[in-house]
């Protein structure tokens, strides 16, 4: 008999239970999913990068195509970039990530070759879009020093720190036999190891002969044919570097006692000139006082002139604090050019390739640590190009930064416009040198728009359309404020040590052009766009008083008489909350017991302020120090130019300022947003005394709300002695100063190892259990169950998941707007998620994201018709609905999970668990070509590497989910944000952004969008050799290499030298790839030809037993012919 289990039923019942309430509940997502259609699919999604932009993080090595125009940059972390005309850049990566330590072009064959710092050699294919490595050969025996290719020739000279010279044939990436020795090359004029070779280069007239210089000072001239020295030439100080004369009979090395050295070819003796170029020529006749090493020196002449030397560093040692210097030595004239970083490399770039000519420099291209620098030869003064490239990135590091695409087409010009009047003069006239390469022919023709903010309080706006940068227009916020001109200057309430004036977040509308930045020093900025030069007498302030309390309750409740007290303007309960100013305020108010009271962080100029054509300061609004504490840094930004309003929160609460009136709308705490309906424990704290402002009056039609409570930890309270005070203080303190200086210096090294961080925005908030507002969004919506109307809201959600919405009551009309307030009433609480509140947007029921309302942009200092004239409101209303009926949805996505609420009923229709042990670093709802989905970046613990999500809209269903790179560095986190149409960047170093794409359609144009390195250009005809050269022997003296350096007269190199390795653009890779795709085909083959002898070898047995078995039937037939007729009794 079978059992009977009691307990399998009640889980039955219960699984049916489960399964039929959960069904319920997504009943309505699924009608409404009915009706609206998704038409993204997974496969309209993949991961790629587009381009970076940027100066070479860390460079190390530079190269120049004389031919192609081309301009080649290494970087010590294995990068390599190239650079071509405006708009032509290029970016790969050795996979090793080792230095590059020098770069070889093969002119005009679009061919590079790269030396690493773990002794490995590559060739770089240009003539490709995306470059690819052809060969790779890696040493094991001998560190590679030095590499020197000869124009147009195949064989590469390789130095090595041993002092020996290994030849490379670059086409098939092999070892020569022949080998140059060290004690070969000094024989017995040193007793010494020479050193490692610092140093090749062939004579300009005669190829057979290779000058070799040694660390040590010892230079050797090399005959290839017969395999022996010519000549050695020897000096006490250590070579740097070594230049030739072009006709080969002199050639110039530089030293490390900063002098310089010219040595007569068939004069090895001694030189026959030593000059130091900074150094102090006594008058005794003594030998000049030492002076920094000349690192690099160059030679070049001119047909019509004096021969240029060109020299970096030699400054003299008394020169203390002194900046580097590029010295240009032109006949008797000495210029000392100097540099705002140390010099990396230069190159002088010439009019002809070949060695052997005059090489008539025109320009000097100089890499320095942070700066690319090209100087005119040609010019008096040496004046610089002016650079096109978008180096200037990190001309104060980037602090965050937005994205923006498919903006107005008016937008891109009308900045340009009032950028263009910013450009410094006194470049050089002429085009920039560096011309190379063609622009790509993408379709992709919508404007985009990257906003940086910076450290210095810099923002800046940059066209990136057509996957291109330039910087349009640069505002300097800092101009509002007054600077201290010295450290005992500087005001005493300032709650960050370094870059007070650094951007934190910003918002901007494109349509209203309004712009709205928040500071580190918990300040906010509205700015009006105009064409306009205006002169501001006196700066609009607005001072708020944004207090953290201590409440003793265990669950305040501020519902009723508070919530009702919101619709009515004018109310104030408490004056403590805030205390709002319109005028600048520089004075330092105390309070009773000394403690620093209602003082902002900075001070406002209290002067004029000439604001150019631009954006203009609006408005400027500033936390304040409360009783001895200093303000909390702003975590959310939102501003909305339809409803004339900004909001922001932190640590503290929210604040709503109305900036056309210029007044305080709302300030009031987290807690007491909720009302009486707050979920959240509050712990017991001690109270304290509400102190009395000493500063300005409040102006009519703010709201004060109640206090704001803040508690700190989650397990003992926090009392209100002393000792608690200060620690508490202490700790903001420190936290505030950490944070900055992480965002401003670019993330010392303990910000390196990723620690967990709930946003940027979030990020300066201690780890305590304070409810933080982490987002915020305008909008009109149904925000109460009961409403049938949209009206204009402001959600906002909380760092501990809950979404709030505040409904507002603004005037129908500009000119009511200007008289009357703007009501406010509190609807409560929406929806609560897993996690802070990343995103919240709002989708209309046919599944289209709602925009913000938003003013179309005028120019507020225009004349009145025209003003009138452009000045309208665009409504974003979703339709009215009728009573019980939903007629739109609220997307919020927080660190864990997304959800879709249906309004106004407020019931969740979809839910998405996006991780459990990771969490979510930025998200947003993008408009894709095809439909909107929303889109998030993860970190993935415990490998802290992170992930890229999309999801569709409205079901949540997941579309794309990659593993997209290691998450080392909180700069990636800090910085990363998306843009509609499938694009999204992050700032990969402190002086590049890279872009990306998630979108299928743009990854298939790529191609077809980037710009082309390499175009078919003629290599110039070599120099006439004049008749009495040709018919005396006196012109340049060619070598069969190939008769010196091929297997068959060199022998075959050591194979335990250098390993070959083929790349995966090389012939051998394709080949390779080509063997294994053959292989698949010949077993498939082999199986199928099994198969086909198995299926012949069954069809015969087949016909043998058709064969039997007709047999059997003719015998059958016959056996009953035979017995037809006869009876039974006759067998």
């Amino acid at each position: 008999m079978k059992k009977f289990n009691i307990r399998k039923v009640l889980d039955g019942l219960t699984a049916v239970s489960s399964s039929s309430s959960s069904s319920a509940a997504l009943q309505p997502g699924n009608r409404e999913n009915d009706v609206i259609q998704e038409t993204l699919q997974s496969e309209h999604f993949q991961l790629c990068k587009t381009v970076r932009h940027g100066f070479p993080y860390q460079p190390s090595a530079m190269a120049f195509d004389p031919v192609q125009k081309i301009l080649a940059i290494g970087t010590q972390n294995g990068a390599l970039r190239l650079f071509g005309r405006a708009g032509v850049e290029c970016y790969c990566q050795h996979e090793s990530g080792s230095a590059v330590i020098q770069l070889q072009f093969l002119v005009n064959e679009g061919a590079l070759v790269t030396a690493l710092a773990d002794d490995s050699l590559h060739l770089w294919n240009l003539r490709q879009k995306i470059p690819a490595i052809l060969h790779s050969l890696k040493f094991s025996r001998e560190r590679i020093t030095f590499c020197h290719l000869p124009f147009q020739s195949k064989w590469l000279y390789i130095g090595t720190e041993r002092g020996n010279i290994h030849i490379v044939n670059v086409e098939s990436f092999s070892l020569s036999g022949y080998v140059i020795m060290w004690n070969k090359a000094i024989e017995l004029s040193s007793k010494t190891h020479p050193g490692p070779v610092v140093h090749i280069s062939d004579n300009p007239m005669d190829e057979g002969k290779l000058l070799i210089g040694f660390e040590c000072g010892f230079v050797v001239l090399w005959d290839l044919k017969s395999k022996k020295a010519d000549y050695r030439y020897s000096y006490d100080e250590a070579i740097h570097s070594v230049a030739w004369h072009h006709e080969g009979k002199l050639f110039v090395c530089s030293h490390s006692d900063g002098t310089l050295t010219t040595w007569n070819v068939r004069s090895p003796a001694k030189p026959a000139q030593i000059i130091t170029p900074h150094g102090k020529q006594p008058k005794d006749g003594k030998k000049p006082e030492p002076c920094k090493p000349i690192l690099k020196v160059e030679y070049k002449t001119a047909r019509a002139g004096e021969p240029f030397m060109i020299l970096s560093g030699g400054l003299s040692y008394d020169t203390v604090g002194r900046r580097a210097c590029l010295t240009v030595m032109h006949g008797k004239s000495t210029a000392v050019l100097e540099m705002d970083y140390p010099i990396v490399d230069f190159l002088a770039l010439c009019e002809t390739p070949y060695p052997n000519d005059y090489q008539e420099p025109y320009a000097v291209v100089v890499l320095l640590e942070k700066d690319l620098v090209v100087i005119d030869l040609a010019q008096p003064g040496y004046p610089s190009f002016e650079n096109p490239y978008p180096l200037t990135i990190h001309e104060s590091p980037v602090t965050c930064c937005e994205y923006f695409a498919d903006c107005p087409a008016e937008l891109i010009p009308a900045l340009y416009s009032v950028g263009s009047r910013q450009k410094r003069q006194g470049y050089s006239k002429k085009k920039w040198p560096i011309s190379g390469g063609n622009w790509g022919q993408g379709a992709q023709s919508y404007p985009e728009i990257i906003i940086t903010g910076h450290a210095d309080g810099s923002v800046k706006f940059w066209d990136a359309s057509a996957l291109m940068l330039q910087v349009l227009y640069k505002l300097k916020t800092a101009k509002v404020f007054e600077k201290a001109r010295n450290k005992e200057e500087k005001p005493s309430t300032d709650i960050v040590d370094e870059d007070p004036f650094a951007i934190q977040s910003l918002a901007w509308c494109p349509e209203s052009r309004l712009l709205c930045v928040a500071g580190v020093s918990a300040h906010v900025i509205v700015y009006r766009f105009s064409k306009q030069e205006i002169t501001t007498e006196e700066v609009q302030l607005l001072e708020v008083r944004m207090q953290c309390e201590l409440n003793e309750v265990d669950s305040p409740d501020v519902g009723g008489d508070q919530a009702s007290a919101v619709t009515t303007p004018g109310a104030s309960s408490s004056p403590q909350s805030s205390v709002p100013q319109t005028h600048p305020s520089t004075s330092s108010n105390n309070s009773s017991d000394g403690l620093r009271d209602n003082v902002p962080c900075l001070r406002v100029r209290n002067t004029p302020l000439k604001q150019s054509p631009g954006y203009q300061v609006e408005l400027v609004i500033q936390l304040v120090w409360v009783s001895g504490e200093p303000p909390q840094q702003i975590t959310s930004l939102a501003v909305n130019s339809a409803y004339g309003l900004v909001a922001f929160g932190n640590g503290n609460g929210l604040a709503v300022v109305d900036y056309l009136q210029k007044t305080l709308l709302l300030n009031m705490g987290t807690a007491e947003l909720y009302g009486s309906s707050d979920p959240h424990q509050r712990q017991p704290r001690s109270p304290r005394k509400a102190r009395q402002p000493s500063g300005g009056e409040e102006i009519a039609g703010t709201h004060n709300y109640g206090i704001c409570c803040c508690y700190v930890g989650s397990g003992s309270p926090c009392h209100s002695d002393d000792e608690s005070k200060h620690n508490f203080l202490e700790r903001v303190k420190s936290k505030s100063k950490l944070i900055t200086k992480s965002v401003a210096n670019d993330f010392d090294a303990r910000d390196n190892s990723f620690s967990r961080s709930r946003s940027s925005s979030v990020a300066s908030i201690d780890k305590e259990s304070r409810e933080v507002i982490s987002s915020l969004h305008f909008c009109d919506c149904l925000s109460r169950k009961c409403e049938v109307t949209a009206v204009a809201s402001l959600w906002l959600g909380t760092s501990v998941g809950t979404m709030l919405a505040i409904s507002l009551s603004v005037p129908s009309t500009p000119e009511l707007r200007l008289q009357q307030s703007v009501g406010i009433s509190f609807c409560g609480s929406v929806v609560r998620l897993k996690g802070g509140i990343m995103r919240m947007a709002l989708m209309d029921s046919t599944g289209s994201l709602q925009p913000p309302a938003y003013e179309c942009w005028y120019d507020l200092n225009a004349p009145e018709e025209e003003k009138e004239r452009t000045r309208r409101r665009r409504p974003a209303s979703p339709p009215s609905t009728q009573e019980n009926q939903d007629s739109h949805y609220a997307v919020v996505c927080s660190e864990k999970q997304a959800k879709v609420v249906a309004m106004p009923s407020q019931n969740c229709v979809f839910e998405h668990n996006i991780t459990e042990n990771s969490f979510v670093l930025r998200a947003d709802v993008v408009v894709m070509p095809a439909g909107i989905c929303i889109a998030c970046f993860c970190t993935v613990n415990p490998s802290y590497s992170a992930s890229f999500l999309c999801a569709s809209l409205p079901s949540l269903r997941p579309l794309l989910d990659v593993n997209y790179l290691p998450l080392t560095d909180m700069r990636i986190a800090r910085t990363f944000c998306f843009s509609n149409l499938g694009q999204a960047l992050y700032l990969t170093s402190p002086t590049e952004i890279q872009r990306l794409t998630y979108s299928q359609e743009t990854c298939d144009n790529l191609q077809e969008m980037l710009g082309e390195l390499f175009t078919p250009v003629e290599t110039p005809e070599a120099p006439n050799r004049g008749f009495f050269k040709g018919l005396f022997g006196g012109g340049a003296q060619s070598l069969d290499r190939e008769d010196l350096f091929g297997e068959l007269a060199a022998g075959k190199a050591s194979r335990s030298l250098a390993q070959h390795i083929p790349g995966p653009g090389s012939m051998e890779g394709m080949k390779g790839a080509a063997s294994g795709v053959v292989g698949e085909l010949a077993r498939a083959r082999i199986a199928l030809d099994e198969r086909g002898q198995k299926l012949g070898e069954l069809e015969e047995r087949t016909a043998a037993m058709m064969a039997s078995a007709d047999s059997f039937s003719k015998h059958a037939h016959d056996v009953m012919l035979k017995y037809k007729d006869k009876k039974w009794y006759q067998l």
